[in-house]
This record gives C-alpha cells, sequence and structure tokens, in this order.
C-alpha cells in the first residue's frame, strides 16, 4: 500500500466508521481490498488515489438535519464564520472524520448548533477562534455611533454589552478610531447578527 498523507488517514477512519451498517458493504470491502495489495504499475499511487476518491464519495458521513440540543454528541466540527454561513460542504471533524453537510440552503450554523442524520449520528458546530476587530466602550452614544457606521458599511457584526466585534479590516479599524474608539485585534469565536449575509452555499 502506497503512503498515505494525514488527511488521507481521516479520510479512510471515516470510510471505515460508516462500512457498519452500510448497503454498499462488499463494494466497499473489495475496494479496500485493493488498497491492501501492493501495486506494482507505474500508476500505483494515482491509483491508490482514484479508490481513496471513490471511497470517500461512497461513504462519506453525510449530515443533513438540524437536531434538538441533547446533551451527547459524537463529534465536534470547528468551523469558522465564513464557513458556517454555506449549507454544502465537506469538513474533517475535530476526530478526524470526514463529513458532508447537505442542509437546507439558507442555514446558518451557530455555535452550540447539534447536526444529524438518518444514523443518529450527532455533531456539534463549534465556532473557530478568528481574528477579530473588537471595541470596547461605555459611552453608549460612541457605542451607538460606531453600530450605526459600521452597520452602513453592511458588515457582519457582533453586538455585546459595552463591546463590539467584526472580522479584522484595517479601514473600518480606522474608521472606527476615527469615532474616538479604540480597536483591539483579538483572536475569538465570532458570532454575528443574524442577517442578508449569511445566506449562502
Amino acid at each position: 500500500m502506497q503512503p498515505l498523507t494525514l488527511q488521507r488517514l481521516h479520510c479512510l477512519n471515516a470510510i471505515y466508521f460508516k462500512t457498519v451498517n452500510s448497503e454498499q458493504s462488499p463494494i466497499i470491502i473489495s475496494l479496500m481490498k485493493t488498497l491492501e495489495r501492493p501495486q506494482r504499475h507505474s500508476n500505483a499511487e494515482r491509483w491508490n488515489d482514484d479508490v481513496i476518491n471513490i471511497l470517500i464519495n461512497l461513504l462519506m458521513l453525510k449530515l443533513t438535519e438540524i437536531a434538538t440540543p441533547e446533551s451527547s454528541t459524537d463529534d465536534v466540527l470547528t468551523l469558522p464564520f465564513e464557513q458556517r454561513q454555506k449549507s454544502r460542504f465537506s469538513a474533517i471533524t475535530d476526530n478526524g472524520k470526514q463529513v458532508g453537510l447537505f442542509l437546507p440552503r439558507g442555514s446558518y450554523l451557530r455555535s452550540g448548533t447539534v447536526l444529524t442524520n438518518a444514523l443518529a449520528f450527532r455533531v456539534l458546530i463549534n465556532a473557530a477562534p478568528e481574528s477579530l476587530s473588537v471595541v470596547r466602550t461605555d459611552d453608549a452614544l460612541l457605542f451607538a455611533r460606531a453600530c450605526y457606521h459600521l452597520g452602513n458599511r453592511h458588515i457582519a457584526l457582533q453586538i455585546l454589552p459595552n463591546e463590539l466585534r467584526y472580522l479584522h479590516d484595517h479601514v473600518l479599524d480606522h474608521m472606527v478610531e476615527g469615532l474616538g474608539l479604540s480597536v483591539s485585534v483579538e483572536s475569538l469565536p465570532f458570532e454575528p447578527e443574524a442577517g442578508a449575509y449569511h445566506s449562502h452555499d
């Protein structure tokens, strides 16, 4: 068997996980055996890549619906804001399983959302820390002015008590500083107010 990258091993882990209860088990077993046999021809590495891709397409763990929150989940999927706006994409969970999200169009994944499928496999969505511009003030008028001007730019904005967060942008930082506020750049989860920006696929 040709050496596999770490990502490929993650994919194979997901494949083995899903082989149980799969109607396609005979096909899966046959394909897995081809990977276990040494390939001596000149295109051996490409052959293995093709087989792995077929297996991933057959048995990628699909998440198709939003579940009601409960205490226990099977895995965690940590995603940045940009990816949490999408309803269809593939990703690798925190435990290394390859998953494909096939959610209703316009879905937005907030941290704490739980996704599931027909097998009742439950994955918790976690907001990844990312580079944010953070504005803090106790001055209600300055706070309102900052909200107004940032809102006019139609950007994703997280509003907390005496605190604003937006994806780091030095141009916006200069504008906010021009209002008489201080801006710091911090690595934090981003959960902006719901708006038109989250309807992406």
